[in-house]
């Protein structure tokens, strides 16, 4: 019987669909399965056979096999069985991708601990929330980020370097993980700040099964696809979609080290020829927005994002420059992904600006405030069918005729003014349009007459001035309509950004919100 990954097309996916066939794509069972061997070591048998190639952005590079990491993990995985370790205890992971983090992430997950990624640009008190609340056995990160932990009672912290790795090696090289699918495998925490610390989101192996659904038509996976992710492996993109779904399926992948580089990835794109990659929208805007871009030649088959919409612009630009379009995969961490383009299915069109469908097997609809389903063109809140409950997204959206979902932006980004009911997405991807427009954000100020207006928040190529702001005024207007223009405009260096690269429009109506107050008369 022939695999889900031996079919490629649109009609394919929906006749051939079912939730069983997914157990099909792995070893284990749910008696007995663990992440790490069913995306490490039962790929391992070839001394050759390269796992990750992870491109730093100093300008060196690491090529590590599936042996390597088999073998170092494991090696990794008897180091902290040795240093009291046990099944269920959290054991906290903050590292760049490289060989030390692979060793460290599989290694913990081989024990039957619980694995919790950090992402490497938390300061002390980001750090000291997440642990306070996770309780990790042991925090395993660099000898910088160490100093940043030395003041948290009760904490052990334990540098992995080179001089690490080369002691473990008086420790097996062996392992056998003796897990079930229903045994807690990871803790991911989302993107809040650190005054909101958003309960970590509880993992178990049998996740990686559900992610094969998102894996095979969110990003198009397929045996032989060298498939790149450009995203920190601390969140959820990075993590499931970029790292764990693609070493699944036994493929070569590229993970990106340290500060993003536009210029960097693409070099290691053309280098390596990668032929499928899946990140943020913020990626591509910065790809858009790089020298280099058309300096290279691309094997690109495949490409899909997430996080964010993508402004039409970059949209264009990247379908110009790869030769394909850039396939939406829209979901969340607490549900999952829900809609998809397809990537890779030729009888699948691909709507510009569109959200694609539903997953196979999936149920989605927009519905009003009362519950029901808003017709084709009505905004509405996008809820998904489980279990029998309709489950909230939190976002807004609308369908087409076709049966093509629309982001409407989130719940809380929606601008009503004098009546008017305005998209900060509709209005950015406007503002977006303009060729000295970097980046822009979109969000609601009050005002005496109006209720709300629009303030945006630019960050242009050239000085803004007068003449900018009014030139970005009318673009909008002449896009959009004539009462959704930006009424105020603010030129920035830099937009508020989530850890997971999306703009962080709630930390610009707080701002706003501050210098409100600081400006009204007690």
């Amino acid at each position: 019987m022939k695999k889900l990954t031996s079919f490629t097309s649109y009609a394919d996916a929906q006749a051939q669909w079912h939730p069983d066939k997914l157990w099909d794509l792995f070893d284990g069972a749910p008696s007995a399965f663990n992440i790490a061997h069913e995306c490490i070591d039962r790929h391992a048998t070839d001394d050759e056979r390269v796992a990750i190639i992870v491109v730093h952005a100093d300008g060196h590079e690491e090529s590590l096999t599936y042996r390597d990491i088999s073998l170092e993990s494991s090696r990794f995985a008897n180091f902290l069985v040795d240093q009291g370790v046990k099944p269920g205890d959290r054991v906290a992971v903050m590292l760049e991708p490289s060989r030390s983090f692979y060793a460290a992430l599989f290694g913990i997950i081989k024990t039957g601990a619980i694995a919790v990624p950090l992402f490497t640009l938390f300061g002390p008190d980001g750090i000291r929330l997440r642990v306070e609340d996770c309780t990790p056995r042991i925090l395993l990160t660099n000898a910088d980020k160490a100093e940043q932990t030395t003041d948290i009672a009760g904490l052990r912290t334990v540098v992995v370097d080179a001089d690490f790795l080369q002691q473990l090696s008086r420790y097996p090289a062996q392992f056998t993980p003796t897990t079930a699918a229903n045994n807690l495998a990871i803790f991911q925490y989302t993107s809040g700040t650190t005054r909101e610390l958003p309960d970590a989101i509880r993992h178990t192996h049998k996740a990686l099964v559900t992610l094969m659904v998102a894996a095979l038509y969110g990003t198009g996976l397929r045996p032989g696809d060298r498939f790149f992710c450009p995203s920190s492996p601390a969140w959820g993109h990075g993590l499931w979609h970029g790292t764990l779904a693609p070493l699944a399926l036994g493929l070569t992948i590229g993970a990106f080290s340290g500060k993003y580089n536009a210029g960097r990835l693409l070099e290691a794109l053309s280098k390596h020829q990668f032929t499928n990659m899946s990140a943020a929208a913020t990626h591509y805007r910065m790809i858009r927005n790089a020298p280099e871009a058309k300096q290279y030649t691309y094997s690109i088959e495949k490409l899909s994002f997430t996080g964010e919409p993508i402004d039409s612009a970059t949209e264009d630009f990247i379908k110009e420059l790869f030769g394909t379009s850039v396939c939406s995969m829209y979901g969340t961490t607490e549900i999952g992904v829900i809609l998809v383009s397809y990537p890779g299915a030729s009888d699948f069109a691909v709507k510009p600006g569109s959200l694609g469908k539903p997953i196979p097997g999936g149920v989605v609809e927009v519905q009003d405030p009362e519950g029901r389903p808003c017709k084709p063109g009505e905004v509405g809140e996008m809820k998904v069918l489980r279990r029998g409950e309709w489950i909230a997204t939190k976002d807004l959206g609308r369908t087409d005729e076709d049966g093509y979902f629309y982001h409407a932006g989130r719940a809380d980004d929606v601008i009503i003014s004098a009546g008017w009911t305005m998209s900060a997405v509709e209005i950015e991807d406007a503002m977006l349009k303009h060729p000295e427009v970097l980046e822009a954000a979109a969000i609601g100020v009050p005002d005496s007459l109006r209720g709300q207006v629009v303030k945006a928040f630019i960050v242009a190529k050239r000085p803004g001035d007068e003449d900018l702001i009014k030139e970005i005024q009318d673009a909008v207007r002449f896009r959009l309509s004539q009462h959704e223009y930006p009424r105020h405009v603010e030129f920035v260096s830099e937009l508020p950004k989530t850890p997971a690269g999306k703009i962080h429009r709630k930390k610009l109506r707080e701002r706003e919100m501050q210098l409100l107050q600081q400006a009204t008369p007690v």
